[in-house]
């Protein structure tokens, strides 16, 4: 999810561990002070002031109107039909600024389902665009069917090279990170298709992996695996530099489990099987109980028995969390649970209190639990899940604080100004603190079309809702 500046995957942001004498309360004046403190702001040249927009009928439509252009402009007109390879199947991942390809990196599961996830979206959520999106998505669905499923061993692989065949690159391991990927988009395809093959795969996914890498004895899941699905364990000879995805044989990763969680929402959606529900309940409780802490932070690795190991705090994977908590619990049919309500709103509290430029807009990289913002980058994932977040949270809250709605605001004049590119459209992957661009890149195989396509439409459909409940002036 996200990316160093050269375009490598490092997945190394993470939280702190539990501390259980911190209250909610301690946060809440945390975020009174912090937002007050010219110490958040890092950017020397203040942006303009602007005075935010009352919470209203008209303001909710207006905004949903530029956001809306902007999933069109900025996402689907830049990534459609140009990253659909017709030669070797699936997408292409790799585009510069100008949107020409650059040197292909293979058929990488996560973004291959990323980009099928996307485009059955589109089908679902825009009927006017279905002609042109259905048959992507079936395109996307055939690779995920045909190509990264192991025919031999099941389970999808990693990534294969262009001609489908195992490369040195990716190898032939079984990583759930991917596997969780390729099981949302086989979901997906099937609200999309209603093709009984991608209802299959998806099961038979789910299945491969609940039987090669659950853990029965401690909740979760083992997270790398051989291709015959033999759990990989650590040991001394286990090469301890940092993998291409971050994820360390014998240790969990939130970041895998906040997307399983994910993942299992979507299928649990087109298949209401039990054991589906029971591992999308246990899911919410580790990430909800286990990885998520007070003060509004998360543990990046654990030991297979759930003891944290700790390190920073990763302020996009915090506001992404509250969502998709809040997003499993509606999946599931039950009310939303207090204590998944205040964690998800502690996880927002603590980004806007410690990772949040008051000044300009948008959220840093990552920090310590109680301390400034260290790496004060902005990708372009933790933006939009930022927005996406920030007003959810308005909407369950905006009647007692005006906070998450300003900051909404500005977030969003924050990524049209500096993370959206106005020449060439489409994305930046990664701005400086002073909303420069630092890394230009519009695609790659950890950059596709879901965080901010993903957003955009939450965000439109969101904002037509408060609109719909909203009085006029």
């Amino acid at each position: 999810m996200s990316l160093s500046d050269t375009g490598v995957l490092a997945h190394r942001r993470t939280g702190a561990v539990r501390l259980s004498n911190v209250t909610y309360k301690l946060v809440a004046r945390a975020v009174l002070f912090l937002t007050a403190s010219s110490e958040i702001a890092i950017c020397q040249t203040s942006a303009p002031p602007i005075t935010p927009l009352q919470p209203n009928n008209e303001t909710y439509l207006k905004m949903a109107a530029e956001v809306d252009a902007a999933l069109h402009r900025d996402v689907l007109d830049v990534w459609f039909p140009r990253n659909v390879d017709n030669q070797n199947g699936g997408f292409n991942s790799g585009f510069d600024r100008k949107w020409q390809l650059t040197p292909s990196e293979g058929k990488f599961s996560v973004f291959q389902a990323r980009m099928t996830w996307i485009s059955s979206q589109i089908v679902q959520q825009h009927p006017e665009l279905k002609s042109q999106f259905l048959p992507i998505a079936r395109h996307g669905l055939d690779l995920l069917n045909d190509v990264l499923w192991d025919k031999k061993y099941g389970g999808f692989f990693w990534g294969v090279d262009d001609r489908g065949q195992i490369s040195s690159f990716y190898t032939d391991r079984k990583e759930l990170y991917g596997e969780s990927f390729a099981i949302y988009g086989a979901a997906a395809a099937y609200q999309a298709t209603n093709d009984p093959k991608a209802l299959l795969l998806a099961q038979n996914g789910f299945r491969w992996i609940d039987t090669h890498a659950h853990d029965e004895k401690n909740g979760g899941y083992f997270e790398l695996l051989t291709r015959e699905g033999k759990v990989i364990e650590a040991s001394a000879s286990t090469d301890r530099t940092a993998p291409p995805g971050g994820f360390f044989a014998g240790y969990k990763s939130m970041n895998t489990h906040i997307h399983l969680l994910e993942s299992f929402s979507q299928l649990y959606e087109i298949w209401k099987d039990d054991t589906v529900r029971r591992r999308l309940e246990e899911l919410l409780m580790i990430v909800r109980d286990k990885i998520c802490v007070q003060p509004g932070v998360m543990n990046l690795y654990f030991t297979n028995d759930w003891r944290p190991i700790p390190d920073h705090d990763s302020y996009g994977h915090d506001v992404e969390t509250a969502y998709l908590m809040l997003e499993a619990e509606d999946v599931l049919g039950v009310a939303h649970d207090p204590r998944t309500e205040e964690m998800a709103r502690m996880l927002v509290d603590h980004a806007l209190a410690y990772g949040w430029d008051a000044d300009m807009g948008g959220f840093y990289q990552e920090g310590t639990t109680f301390g400034k913002a260290e790496d004060k980058r902005k990708e372009w994932w933790v933006q939009f899940e930022g927005l996406n977040s920030l007003l959810l949270m308005h909407e369950k809250y905006g009647k007692e604080t005006s906070q998450y709605f300003n900051a909404f605001q500005k977030q969003w004049r924050f990524i049209t100004e500096h993370q959206i590119d106005s020449e060439f459209h489409g994305v930046y992957q990664m701005v400086g603190p002073d909303g420069t661009a630092l890394n230009p890149t519009k695609g790659q195989i950890w950059k596709a079309a879901y965080h901010d396509g993903r957003a955009l439409l939450n965000v439109t459909a969101r904002l037509r809702k408060l609109a719909a409940q909203a009085p006029e002036h």
